[in-house]
């Protein structure tokens, strides 16, 4: 993980700012949505896509490599090897 040197604080609702860098760099514009993950004593912040990373399909999506794929594409990508 890389540090960005950025740190900003919480306000009293909870709220935190993302720096325009970031949004950026994320592709994050107002009224985008971010998911919210935690792994230990981290929180993780991504840009929510809820569709297919290959062919942008919304149904039947799984995990892999942490990225969402479709069955579709997910049994395509196994033909391959």
């Amino acid at each position: 993980m890389k540090s960005t040197g950025m740190v900003r604080p919480v306000d009293e609702l909870g709220r935190i700012v993302l720096p325009k860098e970031i949004r950026t760099t994320f592709d994050i514009s107002p009224k985008d949505s971010v998911e919210i993950f935690t792994d230990g004593d981290r929180i993780i912040l991504q840009k929510y896509l809820p569709a297919c990373i290959f062919c942008g399909n919304a149904d039947h999506i799984v995990f892999f490599n942490n990225k969402r794929i479709c069955t579709e594409c997910l049994e395509k990508l196994k033909t391959m090897l």
